[in-house]
């Protein structure tokens, strides 16, 4: 049985910034790179998104960083994480990455340099911007991060890549291949797990079928996905 993996990107609109959280694939495969086009069928044009936040350095998730090696959002500032920045720019990842390492690295290299002079490196959880929360979750890279957004008591957590499919939730302990530290990943998973689960926040999940909005509910000792319908 395949599985066939959503990318979702998120926008958000605090009311003081225009917020896009990941910028997909870019030109990674034939059914790709949509990205500016979804944005302007909602009106939303490159020079509109003020703050770029990428969860993490894989090619679904930076690969619509750049177009013809110029930043596509030209006037944005970008947020990563400091450590998994420092990861894809240092030399590290060269000696860490196994599986599908060419194809990783060659996005970094394509895609993080030309946004150098507009990132903004974070260190330890705080606001990105006012009512966004970088949350520290490592595990499928070094420096994987979540966010918390908060609006009117209500709370949105996504978790990016921490749960790369709905089974994820039910077994945390389970992992891809692409998991560099699977111990470490495990853990992530259940804090946020816990996070959602006490909060009642709705929970945004970058791969989970599409609109990737639901929550996590708690069964006995275990956890479920509750998925939010596409048309809710």
């Amino acid at each position: 049985m395949g599985w066939v993996s959503p990318y979702t990107c998120l926008v958000i609109e605090t009311g003081e910034a225009v917020v896009l959280v990941d910028t997909g694939a870019g030109s990674l495969g034939p059914d790709t790179g949509k990205l500016m086009r979804v944005l302007r069928s909602e009106q939303i044009s490159p020079r509109d998104i003020d703050v770029v936040i990428l969860t993490h350095g894989h090619p679904d998730h930076i690969g619509g960083n750049t177009v013809n090696g110029e930043p596509a959002f030209p006037d944005a500032r970008f947020a990563m994480w400091r450590g998994e920045w420092e990861f894809w720019t240092s030399g590290e990842a060269e000696q860490r990455l196994g599986h599908g390492k060419e194809v990783l690295l060659g996005s970094a290299h394509v895609n993080l340099p030309p946004i150098k002079g507009q990132v903004d490196l974070i260190e330890c959880e705080s606001e990105v911007v006012p009512g966004i929360r970088a949350i520290a979750a490592p595990g499928h890279t070094p420096g994987h991060m979540a966010l918390e957004a908060e609006s009117g008591g209500e709370r949105l957590l996504c978790v990016s890549d921490a749960f790369l499919h709905p089974i994820h939730v039910e077994r945390p302990d389970w992992y891809s291949i692409f998991d560099l530290s699977p111990s470490q990943l495990t853990d992530t998973r259940r804090r946020l797990l816990g996070m959602a689960s006490g909060s009642g926040a709705l929970v945004f999940a970058f791969h989970f079928p599409f609109p990737g909005l639901g929550g996590f509910s708690r069964v006995g000792e275990a956890w479920r996905w509750e998925p939010l319908a596409a048309d809710a």
